[in-house]
């Protein structure tokens, strides 16, 4: 056996012990980490070694690491730890975790140099009083090499098991077969392309319409791949809960091949999903499942990994059946399984788990990104960042009195930006460096305190340290890629505003996310253009594209477009009654379940009340503002195979994309607008920014965002080969060249015009006689 590990994950696996504990104690960002590191070794002598590389092994256990800094003249070999706060705050638990890291790297030292004894010491830096707390102790070689053996030996059993899964799994995935007798039309060009991206490490983008089978034809690919390129974790990144689900089930569907398949599949869902308490605190004297955690984690994580299937229920049953956390034995199994399926952020988020696990463990890591058109607004949010002065202010009448000076200060600065500003929104070219400043200074202020006194403070206080840090942080990258706005309103006769930090192109903050995979398949049925996804996200230059030969024909879906019909806010007033005729006619030719999108819940409305009027007899249904999930599941519900009727929905929400209604349950939709973005100053002024980076500012501000929307809603109505159904385009645009040009090739638009039209969008009579 060779197995290769980092002291400190050795010691993490081994010398952890005690209570979950979570309770918020500011720690130092790593900045400060770094530079307090920088400090205590500027204080050492001139021969003292910094970042000594060292290794040793055990029975065919490599351990390795950089210890922080050894004084040769002193024999002193120092862990060096930075915090904020009292020292007696550090847990206890995380003091034998230091020690143990330092014994190691000590009896690594001494096989290193032959010494026969070393002072070994701990150094707790305090990044606001820069003073050192020094635990210093001598020890023998003998009973650090005993130390040594002793981890190794807890961990030796468990690398032998995972070195032994290791080679199994890869046997068992060089005789994977897939599971189906033959591949979809199209599938079989997809899986090759995956897998020949997996091989040479490279970065693919494929469009491929809905029905295709892309999970299953983008898993099994590369799943094959693992064995040759020596992989070590796949991530499957979904936008949606549906997204995981159909991975869960493709995966199933190849286990099913190899019943006993020792692939190691979890479920990661978010901490909210999972917490079994949310009333209670994450620390052992409020939860009961935060006490004792890492006592009872050996045996809760060995028997969870002998289920290798390991669902969100399978997780929860295991850490119950264990006493401790569902989360976090979850966030645990993320270093031991094969497969993660998650969301997006656990990747690409600025504090994502899974990117942090692969870069401290330099993993070789494959991504899949499931309906890739959706990562642009995702990751747009990730790294955006908002501050409410009505809720600041809120908090400044509550803070305690040792926060209010610098919380003053920021209202001050705070007032100072939106003062002269003459519209409700407004963008600024920079952000006033003595907000910033203040706002810093607040942190930290806030900082101090809270490692004073961890306990009892309020949410909202938490919450805003939160929401400042990462403003703070951002502000330090803000550039091109992002906007600085103001939006003021009036409460009475004072003038509030929130600021915020809005990114507009991700690619800054994604391009190493990508750069450290061995290789990612980014997969939707609307990737188009393919310069649109790949400049937004940070794609690299020699990213593949593939465009999958579609399983569907022009016969089974019949497009058709009204060449005569304006759905433009001008217009909006005199298109309601020819929509609602349009739909009406179409529904009673074809009876059946339609769907109709509209651009607004307004626009909706107002054309299901003309519907309800002039066709009272059609069974409607409507999409309502802020639908909860048992409420859109109860709207998907009511249409089966045997209803007939119309739901009305607006494009881009819940129903527009991510259901999968085949058959009977749907035979139509009926689109009404092209999707485009409202225009106000922030779209405007993503075009200005856009025409700048890449030259095609409208089309990538509205065009190509708002005929996604409409292609994502059109994939509604065919879900497999048998089925049959009509899309409406209810708008004279669509008849435009660079408009179809972006739809799907094997669509052929069927050109309708509306009889008795004055002008576009005041249509009289919707068809002769």
């Amino acid at each position: 056996m060779t197995y290769r590990i980092a002291v400190r994950a050795l010691c993490e696996f081994t010398a952890r012990e005690g209570d979950l504990d979570l309770r918020f104690t500011p720690a130092p960002s790593a900045q400060e980490g770094m530079a307090g590191h920088r400090t205590v070794v500027s204080r050492r002598g001139p021969e003292y070694l910094s970042e000594v590389p060292l290794a040793g092994s055990y029975q065919g256990l490599l351990v390795a690491g950089r210890a922080d800094g050894y004084d040769p003249e002193r024999n002193l070999l120092e862990e060096i730890k930075t915090h904020r706060g009292d020292v007696k705050r550090i847990p206890h638990n995380h003091r034998l975790l230091h020690w143990a890291q330092v014994k190691v790297y000590g009896w690594l030292l001494c096989a290193e140099y032959e010494l026969d004894e070393i002072d070994l010491a701990v150094v707790y830096y305090n990044v606001l009083s820069q003073q050192e707390t020094v635990l210093r102790e001598r020890f023998g070689a003998d009973s650090l090499r005993e130390f040594f053996e002793l981890q190794c030996r807890r961990f030796i059993a468990w690398a032998e098991q995972e070195t032994a899964h290791r080679a199994d799994r890869d046997q068992s995935l060089t005789q994977l077969q897939f599971p189906w007798p033959s591949f979809r039309r199209g599938q079989r060009q997809l899986a090759n392309a995956v897998y020949r991206a997996a091989r040479d490490g490279q970065t693919l983008m494929a469009q491929a319409t809905t029905g295709i089978g892309k999970t299953l034809g983008t898993l099994f690919p590369q799943l094959k791949a693992f064995p040759e390129q020596q992989l070590d974790r796949l991530f499957f990144l979904t936008a949606k809960t549906p997204g995981r689900q159909l991975a869960l089930d493709a995966l199933a569907s190849l286990r099913a091949q190899q019943p006993d398949m020792p692939l190691r599949v979890l479920e990661h869902v978010a901490r909210d999903k999972a917490c079994e308490y949310p009333d209670r605190a994450c620390h052992g004297e409020s939860c009961p499942l935060a006490r004792g955690f890492y006592d009872r984690l050996p045996a809760a994580r060995q028997a969870a990994l002998g289920r290798r299937c390991l669902t969100r229920q399978a997780v929860r049953e295991t850490a119950l059946a264990h006493g401790i956390c569902p989360y976090y034995l979850s966030q645990e199994l993320c270093r031991w399984a094969d497969i993660v399926v998650a969301d997006y952020n656990y990747y690409f988020d600025m504090t994502a788990l899974l990117y942090s696990l692969t870069v401290v463990n330099d993993w070789r890591v494959t991504l899949l990104v499931d309906e890739a058109h959706n990562l642009i607004d995702r990751a747009r949010g990730m790294y955006t960042a908002e501050l409410d002065q009505g809720n600041f202010n809120a908090l400044r009448k509550t803070a305690p009195s040792a926060l209010k000076t610098p919380l003053d200060r920021v209202n001050r600065h705070w007032n100072q930006l939106h003062r002269d500003q003459q519209t409700e929104y407004q963008i600024y070219p920079a952000i006033a460096d003595l907000f910033i400043l203040s706002l810093q200074k607040a942190v930290s202020a806030i900082t101090d305190h809270l490692s004073d006194q961890p306990d009892g403070n309020d949410d909202a206080l938490l919450r805003f340290y939160l929401d400042a840090m990462l403003f703070c942080r951002l502000a330090e990258h803000h550039g091109p890629h992002s906007l600085f706005d103001i939006t003021r309103r009036q409460l009475g006769r004072r003038t509030l505003s929130t600021l915020c930090l809005r990114n507009i192109v991700p690619a800054p903050f994604l391009r190493d996310r990508f750069t450290m995979a061995h290789s990612s398949t980014l997969f939707s049925a609307t990737l188009s253009p393919q310069h649109y996804h790949a400049d937004l996200l940070g794609l690299p230059a020699e990213t593949q594209w593939l465009d999958v030969e579609s399983p569907f024909t022009a016969e089974q879906l019949q497009v058709r477009f009204v060449a005569n019909l304006s759905t433009r806010y001008q217009h909006r007033a005199g298109s309601l009654r020819p929509i609602a005729q349009l739909i009406a006619r179409q529904f009673r030719e074809r009876p059946g379940n339609y769907l109709a999108f509209f651009s607004s819940y307004a626009y909706l409305q107002q054309v299901l009340d003309v519907m309800r009027t002039t066709a009272p007899d059609i069974p409607v249904r409507e999409q309502s503002r802020q639908m909860n999930e048992a409420e859109r599941e109860a709207f998907l519900a009511g249409f089966t195979e045997d209803t007939r009727c119309i739901g009305f929905a607006v494009l881009g929400g819940a129903f527009s994309e991510g259901i999968d209604m085949p058959g009977k349950r749907l035979v139509g939709a009926f689109i009404a607008t092209l999707g485009l973005p409202q225009v106000n100053p922030v779209t405007e002024e993503v075009k200005s920014r856009m025409q700048g980076m890449f030259g095609k500012g409208y089309d990538y501000a509205y065009l190509y965002p708002g005929l996604q929307k409409v292609v994502q809603a059109a994939g509604r109505v065919i879900r497999t080969t048998e089925d049959q159904g009509v899309v409406w385009l209810l708008d004279d645009r669509f008849g435009q060249l660079a408009v179809r040009q972006l739809l799907p090739r094997w669509w052929q638009l069927d050109r309708h015009r509306l009889e008795h039209q004055p002008e576009p969008g005041t249509i009289q009579s919707l068809f002769p006689g």
